[in-house]
């Protein structure tokens, strides 16, 4: 679990292997910048966000190309919640991606952003989640 809180936070750049073969650079689904917080030293740093695919990723630089390594990685189909922390990490603008062990924060620059990001990142958790697989769905039309 350390390492993958290390692949995250941003600590350790992440195995290519965690990209499932995502294009990042080409045609993502919401892109901008955030502030994050580090994981040993907590200095919020600001990062560019790529969410594609059910991965969200990070980059130190807007411009991102073929040849771009994410500085982080997190599959959104491991999270169970994003929603507002203003009130949780006392800033403007917060909200939390919450994991069942552990809960990452960011800020956007507005309320729109925010919430942009919460409804993008809440879509991306819906679409790729594992709670829900074909053969629990029940179609209960075809017991009549």
């Amino acid at each position: 679990m350390a390492s993958l809180w290390r692949a995250v936070m941003g600590d350790t750049p992440p195995n290519p292997d965690d990209y499932d073969g995502v294009e990042y650079w080409s045609n993502p689904e919401r892109t901008g910048w955030l502030t994050k917080q580090g994981e040993y030293i907590k200095t919020w740093r600001r990062r560019w966000f790529v969410l594609k695919q059910g991965k969200l990723f990070w980059f130190k630089e807007p411009i991102v190309t073929r040849g771009s390594r994410p500085r982080g990685v997190i599959p959104v189909a491991t999270c169970l919640t994003v929603k507002g922390a203003e009130d949780v990490i006392n800033k403007q603008f917060a909200f939390e991606l919450s994991t069942r062990s552990d809960t990452m924060y960011f800020i956007a620059d507005s309320e729109k952003e925010k919430e942009d990001w919460i409804n993008s990142i809440g879509r991306s958790i819906v679409q790729h989640s594992r709670s829900v697989t074909a053969n629990e769905i029940v179609d209960y039309d075809s017991n009549r």
